[in-house]
């Protein structure tokens, strides 16, 4: 199964990308990094640079129908760029609309917010986001991981780099069709 993992040009927490790539990896699946321009991310370690990746795909040229779920690394900047960028909340909603399930930890679910998916579900994130995802029709849950089922597709959620494995463990069990 190809696997897609949503970022933008810089910005997202380095280990939130590479911990999910790897689960993605090791279980047999294809990641595939889809980003808002070709040529390579920059990623972080909190505010400081890390690694650089090579993107895959350009969001815009690829559709959801090629995927099999979608993975939303956190990091501050990421998710704030990323809705800030039409094609890519676009790109997020058509996994929504086409009943493929989303993956999003920490900061991720601004983008989630931007595309107007959240309404109804049940989802946890880092703290700060909170009051977003409420003023948006969500409900907000402080918990390791939360799989929510009400809506169109699954939606695995969590909260911080700490919460990592069971994001990981939740999301590819729901990806590969052995949750819900």
């Amino acid at each position: 199964m190809r696997i897609a993992f949503l970022v933008a040009p810089e910005g997202v927490e380095q280990v939130e990308l590479t911990e999910p790539w790897k689960a993605v990896s090791d279980a047999g699946h294809e990641p595939v990094l889809v980003s808002t321009r070709s040529g390579k991310i920059q990623a972080f370690n909190h505010l400081d640079k890390a690694d650089t990746f090579d993107v895959d795909e350009v969001v815009g040229e690829s559709a959801a129908t090629s995927f099999g779920g979608l993975v939303l690394p956190g990091g501050v900047a990421n998710p704030d760029f990323l809705r800030m960028d039409e094609k890519a909340v676009a790109f997020v909603k058509d996994f929504f609309e086409q009943g493929r399930p989303v993956a999003a930890i920490c900061h991720a679910p601004w983008t989630l917010v931007e595309a107007d998916v959240v309404r109804g579900r049940v989802l946890t994130s880092w703290p700060s986001l909170r009051t977003d995802i409420r003023n948006a029709g969500g409900t907000w849950v402080d918990e390791q991981v939360k799989i929510c089922d009400h809506g169109p597709n699954q939606l695995v959620t969590s909260r911080k780099p700490d919460d990592l494995k069971a994001f990981c463990d939740a999301f590819l069990h729901v990806f590969s069709g052995e949750a819900g």
